[in-house]
């Protein structure tokens, strides 16, 4: 019997796209905040001159 029967493959592929999905979640989330951020730096820069 074989440890690599496709239960055991689909498993596998399922937390690792899970895994890689997160992570893209993550960046997304991280790429939207700095967007707020640098708005708002640059919103608070346009009212100090």
């Amino acid at each position: 019997m074989s440890r690599n029967n496709e239960r055991n493959i689909k498993k596998h592929n399922d937390k690792l796209h899970k895994a890689q999905d997160k992570a893209k979640q993550a960046e997304r989330v991280r790429k939207e905040k700095l967007k707020e951020i640098v708005k708002k730096f640059n919103e608070t820069k346009s009212s100090d001159q």
